[in-house]
This record gives structure tokens, C-alpha cells and sequence, in this order.
């Protein structure tokens, strides 16, 4: 749920001291209506958040966040004044235009990966986390984390602490401090992720592994439910995704999603 302040502050990024050029025009109070529509297919994402920027505006609601559009489908109709139609018109429209390429670029993944879920990671511009992972689930992922406080994650960048500990005391040190905490780890070979995958952990994230790779370490290991859940993470976007399922992936772990394109929304504004 996006806050009210947080709506406040983006709108404040565009119109921080009034719209100068509606102001020195007088069309402030002039009546009219804007309709955003889909102008290429995409999978809508932003649209409560859209909304919130638009106080003051009658709107109507002509789509849901998580709705696949078809080019030309009419997402909402706004009616007001023109100082109010002016203030929300850009900032709702790039909102809705970046969330729903990233929740688009999401779906794509998904689809690529059933029945498998996908969950995008914390590497998102900072600031724009929650919007950004707001449009992750309208676009059907999960979150892997939203940040450092709330999971366990060891890196090799924790293990360079660690003088040489090995995984089974790792794991067996983090079960006694956070016992109610599901605990996952990173490696980098397959080697690293049999020894994870049966000393305690609950996820072994295999960094760039490839499908080969993965599939050699499936082979490896017990069968599911006496070991470690995989989690095939870096360089994933749905060219490949299917790879690692069939390989033997229970989860994908990807960024891909917040590199995408913004997808185009149309407004067209109405006087009277």
C-alpha cells in the first residue's frame, strides 16, 4: 500500500510550487475530462496509485492492476478542472506507464517459468522499491526480499567474516540466533551448493549458475523434501527461464523485471 505522503511527495517531484503555465494562462478553473487508454498491449500496474494523484478529479476506474490490456483497451476517465486535470496528467501517466513495463516484463517471465514462481529481488532504484515491487505482483511474482531486515541471505561477502566457518556451522549459528527464520545462502559452485543443500539450510541460491549446471547439481542431490530448496538466480529473463525449470529450479530469482521498457499509455484532455 502506497501511503498518502508518498503519493504527496510524487507529486510534489512535478509540481512543487504550482503549474506555472496554467496559472499565467487563467484556465485553471475551465472545465474538462482526460482518458488514459493502452496504446500497446501490457499488463497494468499502478493504477491505485494513479488514482490517489488525481484529488479533486472525478474519476472512473476502467481497468484493474494485474488486467492483461489489448491495444486500445481504456484504462480511466478523469473530470475536473484544468488545474487539477494539468497537476496528475504527467506524473499518473509515467507512474502508470514505467509500473506496468515492469509488471508486463513480470508476466513474461512467469509465463515462462510455470509452474515454478518467480521472485524479483531488492535491486531496484532507490526510493522507488515499493512502486516497483507493487508492479512485480500485479504482474504475478513474488517478492525474494524487500530488504536486509527481513530474511536471512548469507553472501560470500558475509563469509569473508566468517575466518573459513563451515556451511553446517553457518547454518547451524543462524538457526540458534533466528530460529524462526527460513535461512538461505549463495554459491557460486556445485561443490558449495551439495554441502548447502544438506548441512541445514532452507535455500541455496546458485549465482549464474547455467541450466547445465544446475541440472549436473540436481542430479546430486536427495529428492525434494530432504534437502535444500534451489533457488537459480542471475542473467534470468524469459529466453531462458524455462531452462532452469526443466533443469530442476524451485524457484527463479531475477532483476530482469526492473530494466524493462515502460509500456505507452495514451491521454488524450477534453475541454468543457
Amino acid at each position: 500500500m502506497i501511503s498518502r505522503s508518498e503519493v504527496d511527495r510524487l507529486l510534489s517531484e512535478d509540481v512543487p510550487a504550482g503549474d506555472l503555465t496554467t496559472d499565467a494562462l487563467g484556465i485553471g478553473n475551465n472545465p474538462g475530462r482526460m482518458t488514459f487508454t493502452a496504446r500497446f498491449d501490457m499488463v497494468l500496474a499502478g493504477l491505485d496509485v494513479a488514482t490517489k494523484m488525481m484529488d479533486g478529479l472525478a474519476v472512473t476506474i476502467q481497468a484493474h492492476d494485474g488486467d492483461r490490456l489489448v491495444a486500445g483497451t481504456p484504462i480511466l476517465e478523469a473530470r475536473g478542472s484544468a488545474a487539477d486535470l494539468h497537476r496528475a496528467w504527467k506524473a499518473a501517466q509515467t507512474l502508470l506507464e514505467i509500473l506496468s513495463g515492469i509488471a508486463s516484463a513480470t508476466r513474461a517471465v512467469v509465463e515462462a517459468a510455470r509452474p515454478v514462481p518467480v521472485a524479483t529481488t531488492r535491486k531496484t532504484v532507490p526510493g522507488a522499491r515499493d512502486l516497483s515491487q507493487l508492479a512485480v505482483r500485479a504482474g504475478g511474482g513474488i517478492l525474494h526480499r524487500r530488504g536486509l531486515s527481513e530474511t536471512i541471505l548469507v553472501f560470500a561477502e558475509h563469509r569473508l567474516f566468517l575466518a573459513g566457518e563451515s556451511l553446517a556451522s553457518i547454518a547451524a549459528r543462524l538457526r540458534r540466533s533466528q530460529p524462526e527464520k527460513a535461512i538461505a545462502i549463495e554459491v557460486g559452485t556445485i561443490d558449495e551448493a551439495v554441502e548447502a543443500a544438506t548441512c541445514g539450510f532452507d535455500v541455496v541460491q546458485l549465482e549464474k549458475f547455467t541450466p547445465d549446471a544446475l541440472e549436473e547439481l540436481f542430479g546430486l542431490l536427495p529428492p525434494r523434501g530432504q534437502r535444500a530448496r534451489l533457488a537459480a538466480a542471475g542473467g534470468i529473463d524469459p529466453t531462458n527461464a524455462a531452462a532452469y525449470v526443466a533443469a530442476g529450479a524451485d524457484l527463479i530469482v531475477t532483476s530482469w523485471p526492473y530494466t524493462a521498457r515502460p509500456r505507452d499509455v495514451a491521454v488524450r484532455m477534453f475541454a468543457g
